[in-house]
């Protein structure tokens, strides 16, 4: 009976992502042309944001729990899935064109971030003053950002033919834009939920560890909203939105979830979490900008590559947990 109604909370957990996923697509793009901005900022800020509510949730609710483990496993996981998994996947499905906005600004920002964390958790454990400093960094960078990108859009003269024309299409008014953004984040971040309870059960059922658990199940439950939200973005052939996702979503967990994690309630940090793991983490950030700035998109092989670097995670993952 339990294993049944796990499975019936993953499946309604799934609809609601999917329905959600396409709802903030279309809200998003057309709230983009009618503020006149590009879809890339939107999928940096808005997109991204709202995509990663789920892991903010989780890692809060983990960090009151006493449970450090899960709520830093769970930024790690879902960094590490959003660029391997999400973006292989995507890329396998359609090659992702990429901004040179993105490959000069977004992406080596992507990965200073993650560099960054590495003196705030290095003495085993994440104080308050650290989680605070992680969050003053973010609203400098999401500042930067949005500046940065308002600017180029304005003045018109980097704009790509495909940006031109997402101007001049039509859009719906403000209201009903917004409207169709909150309603796909809220449907979004309530399909996460559905189906990471479901997923844990069966996880804790089988025996898995807690950080296994968090670096896994939690990781990549919490990263569906980004996973939906690209593909469908990629099917409607929004690139600058799926970057834009995938690489705000990685500087938002890093910095702002794992930050307001800490000032919720420090907490101790798992040595792996300084080790393989981390460095994992480093490694998936640099080679999908290595990919990028390599051709201007994210190919095939390149997801394909992508995708295999994931499977060979999760194989580490569950040979550490035996042996834990």
């Amino acid at each position: 009976m339990l294993i049944l109604r796990d499975i019936g909370l993953l499946i309604v957990g799934l609809s609601l992502l999917l329905k959600g996923a396409d709802w903030l697509v279309e809200g998003s793009v057309s709230l983009a042309r009618r503020l006149g901005m590009s879809p890339l900022i939107i999928g940096l800020t808005i997109v991204a944001m709202g995509t990663s509510a789920p892991e903010t949730a989780a890692s809060i609710a983990a960090a009151l729990a006493n449970s450090g483990d899960i709520a830093i496993g769970n930024v790690y996981g879902s960094n590490i899935a959003n660029l391997a998994l999400i973006g292989g996947l995507c890329a396998v499905i359609r090659p992702i064109q990429v901004q040179r906005a993105s490959l000069r600004r977004d992406m080596p920002l992507m990965i200073g971030t993650a560099l960054f964390l590495w003196p705030c958790l290095k003495n085993g454990q994440l104080t308050r003053p650290a989680a605070a400093l992680l969050i003053f960094v973010f609203a400098v960078l999401l500042s930067f950002m949005i500046r940065s990108e308002r600017k180029r859009f304005s003045s018109g003269k980097e704009l790509t033919l495909e940006e031109r024309i997402h101007l001049k299409m039509p859009s719906k008014p403000i209201g009903p834009s917004i409207s169709q953004i909150l309603l796909g984040i809220l449907s979004l971040a309530g399909g996460a939920k559905l189906t990471i309870w479901g997923a844990s059960s069966l996880g804790r059922q089988v025996g898995l560890s807690e950080a296994v658990i968090g670096l896994t199940i939690v990781a990549v439950g919490t990263s569906l909203p980004e996973l939906l939200t690209s593909l469908a973005a990629s099917f409607k052939r929004q690139d600058d939105l799926s970057i834009g996702n995938l690489v705000g979503s990685n500087i938002f967990n890093t910095l702002f979830v794992i930050g307001v994690s800490g000032l919720v309630r420090p907490f101790q940090v798992h040595p792996r979490f300084l080790g393989v793991d981390y460095w994992v983490m480093i490694a998936v950030s640099v080679l999908f900008t290595w990919f990028a700035f390599s051709r201007d998109k994210i190919s095939r092989q390149a997801g394909t590559a992508l995708l295999g670097v994931y499977l060979s995670y999760l194989i580490y993952l569950l040979y550490s947990n035996n042996i834990e």
